[in-house]
């Protein structure tokens, strides 16, 4: 062989080679390619039945939560039903016991009623007849009170009837003897001012006067309720009548500012300071009294300015004073204590301390302290009956002052307070069993009752008359007496035709 077929045989050898290694190359990329397909594809599959499995997990995990919370929520109302029942059965032993209690105390009851009994049964058995007679007398007694009340009127009605026109007759001349005057008072002043420019004077700059004078006083103005005037409000009257003066006062005089205005004011507290010792004075000297001291003379000076029911609270405590000592003198009792007691009886109304007691509990008190008589002392305390009376006097007080109250035009009440007291009788008669209807008249003096004949006799009428009189009495304040008539009617009607 020669150099150049070894060469050429060289060369395709290689070549050969060459070419094998790229076709063995190309098929090694190829069966790389395939096998990375086929490990996708199968990776692709065991990702989607994972995926399956963890659905299907996941599915039943919420559905063994939703069961669970189902689970739980049965027994959170199971829970409450039970809770629910344990009250109910705490409620229920609640009410066995007391039950159990009522029953133990009707036993009781019946053990004690039992053996009261017995022991009247033995009482009796050993009794003579007089004894039993007076048992007898007594038990039935008890049980007809109210028929021997009326037995007792309709036999002792002559000797009664003549006590009453005994009593109507010393109260009558009593009455005669003494005329006063009503008293009809404001319960505001009106004060009159030259023209419309004084009340910017008054007010002044930025309110000052008037601020000032409303401190000073205690008072309140109010300027545009009318013309030419200045309205003086006030609950006290004292300090109303001298918030009067000192504003005439000042209109008078004409300067009008802080400064004269509490020198005005003062002055006026000292004119009627005056004033309330001088009209107490007169009515001492009035009614011939003796040995008063000057702090009772000033608070007595200060009814004056009061006012009930737009009655002169002063002007009353004098009438009662001589209504109790023409009833005292009928009587034969000491006139001098009786005036006394009049004269005291509404002072507690002047007192001007903060406390909880009436003015009649009050009033009794401030005269014990300036030595006044325990016999007027207890009839102030006892005139509306919120002690128990120690005397005639108090008696005297109480009479005196009804008649002084209760006299024709001497006062006056709100239009509220008599639609309110007769709502209030109409409402007591509605309330009885048996009771149609009711209405008030003659100004409320007056009470007619109709009942239901079906259900009401004759004699339920009289006790159902009773006990609206009772009420009345026990609950209601109003002046005179009210009648009470009840009405029971039955009507048939038949039409011929």
């Amino acid at each position: 062989m020669n150099a150049d077929t070894i060469i050429t045989f060289a060369l395709g050898l290689i070549l050969g080679i060459g070419l094998l290694m790229i076709f063995t190359s190309r098929q090694t990329r190829l069966l790389k390619k395939n096998l990375k397909k086929d490990a996708e594809i199968s990776i692709k599959e065991k990702s989607l039945v994972l995926n399956e499995k963890l659905a299907k997990q996941e599915l039943d995990i919420q559905s063994k939560e939703s069961e669970l919370e189902r689970k739980v929520n049965t027994s959170n109302q199971l829970e409450k039903e039970l809770e629910k029942k344990v009250e109910n059965f705490s409620l229920q032993e609640n009410e066995l016991l007391k039950e159990q209690k009522s029953l133990d105390e009707a036993k009781y009851n019946a053990k004690k009623l039992e053996r009261f009994y017995r022991l009247k049964l033995h009482q009796i058995t050993q009794m003579s007849q007089k004894e039993a007679r007076q048992l007898l007398l007594q038990a039935t007694e008890k049980d007809c009170e109210a028929e021997i009340q009326l037995i007792r009127r309709e036999k002792l009605g002559r000797s009664e009837s003549d006590i009453n026109a005994e009593a109507r007759r010393l109260l009558l001349a009593s009455m005669q003897r003494l005329s006063s005057q009503a008293m009809n008072d404001a319960t505001a002043t009106l004060v009159q001012i030259p023209n419309e420019e004084f009340k910017g004077r008054i007010i002044g700059k930025e309110g000052r006067n008037i601020r000032t004078f409303e401190h000073a006083t205690g008072t309140t103005l109010m300027m545009d309720e009318s013309p030419d005037s200045v309205l003086v409000s006030s609950f006290d009257p004292v300090r109303r009548e001298i918030a009067r003066i000192a504003l005439e006062a000042l209109v008078r005089d004409g300067r009008i500012h802080p400064a004269n205005i509490e020198e005005t004011v003062k002055s006026s507290e000292d004119a009627i300071l005056s004033s309330m010792v001088e009209v107490a004075e007169k009515a001492i000297l009035q009614l011939r009294l003796n040995d008063v001291s000057h702090d009772v003379l000033t608070t007595l000076g200060r009814l004056n300015y009061r006012l009930s029911n737009n009655q002169n609270t002063l002007e009353h405590s004098i009438e009662v004073s001589n209504f109790c000592a023409l009833l005292a003198a009928e009587l034969g009792y000491d006139v001098n204590v009786a005036k006394r007691a009049g004269l005291y009886h509404d002072i507690g109304k002047a007192l001007t301390e903060e406390g909880h007691e009436s003015h009649a509990i009050a009033g009794a008190n401030f005269m014990k302290k300036h030595g006044e008589n325990d016999l007027v002392v207890n009839a102030i305390a006892a005139h509306h009956k919120e002690v128990e009376p120690e005397s005639v006097y108090a008696s005297l007080v109480m009479i005196a002052d009804s008649i002084s109250a209760t006299r024709p035009g001497v006062r006056t009440s709100s239009v509220d307070g008599f639609y309110q007291r007769v709502k209030s009788i109409e409402q007591i008669a509605k309330e009885q069993q048996g009771v149609e209807d009711a209405y008030a008249i003659q100004a409320g003096k007056e009470l007619r009752v109709i009942v239901k004949p079906e259900i009401v006799d004759d004699s339920g009428c009289r006790q159902i008359a009773r006990r609206i009189r009772s009420r009345i009495e026990n609950e209601l304040s109003y002046p005179g007496v009210i009648e009470v008539t009840v009405i029971r009617e039955q009507r048939f009607n038949e039409t011929a035709v």
